[in-house]
């Protein structure tokens, strides 16, 4: 009886997040032309741009940037404030399947630490999702993040270390710190101290670009 109560809970569960899936999918307001290579964003409030005006987040700024170097990659951004690798990992085969991107950026675990989750999962998690994308076809860049130090020395430790084993591990590139270069700077950050404000976006989107773009070289070719 348990059993199927908690198949039958995994199966709503499954189909509201496909819904959520399906909302953010159509809220991302990208198009893109038949035949562009893909760049699949999968990640949490950061990424999705939470508490910043519209189009000023730092995934609008990439395909900005994108189409100021006539690159052909179109943008998808599949992010949902506070999704956790778990959610990802559960999320990711619809989106691959969906969109068949040529990159896959992963941006998630912030959410695990936060909220003191294990790090052993979150590094399933991101293992899994690493694997299911390269099998998709799709170039992986993972984004890490890091704790602040009242977490402990041993989780932070722990924490920051895991973005590059699985990096190593799999061979594929890696932003050691998505907040690099303003993580100290309490003006770029909003009142909750944890999302960035508009002015920190170009900074999000420099510290992807350096490990970004040997992809896009490698994935598609300017017009």
């Amino acid at each position: 009886m348990a059993r199927s109560l908690n198949d039958r809970l995994l199966v709503l569960r499954r189909a509201f997040l496909a819904a959520i899936l399906a909302c953010a999918a159509a809220g991302a307001g990208i198009a893109r032309a038949d035949g562009a290579p893909v760049i699949l964003v999968v990640g949490d409030s950061i990424s999705a741009g939470y508490g910043l005006p519209a189009g000023s987040g730092w995934v609008a700024l990439l395909q900005q940037r994108l189409a100021a170097e006539h690159r052909p990659h179109a943008v998808v951004n599949a992010s949902l404030s506070g999704d956790t690798t778990a959610g990802g990992r559960v999320r990711l085969d619809a989106l691959l399947s969906r969109y068949r991107p040529a990159i896959t950026i992963i941006e998630l675990g912030g959410n695990d630490g936060l909220r003191g989750g294990s790090v052993y999962a979150m590094r399933q998690n991101l293992d899994a999702m690493t694997v299911a994308a390269q099998e998709a076809g799709s170039r992986v860049l993972l984004v890490g993040m890091r704790m602040p130090p009242n977490y402990g020395t041993a989780y932070v430790q722990r924490f920051d270390a895991t973005f590059a084993e699985v990096a190593k591990a799999h061979k594929i590139a890696l932003t050691p710190f998505f907040f690099e270069g303003f993580a100290d700077n309490d003006a770029m950050f909003q009142a909750d101290r944890v999302h960035p404000v508009a002015a920190a976006q170009p900074k999000l989107l420099d510290n992807v670009w350096r490990e970004l773009r040997p992809l896009l070289d490698a994935t598609g070719k300017a017009r």
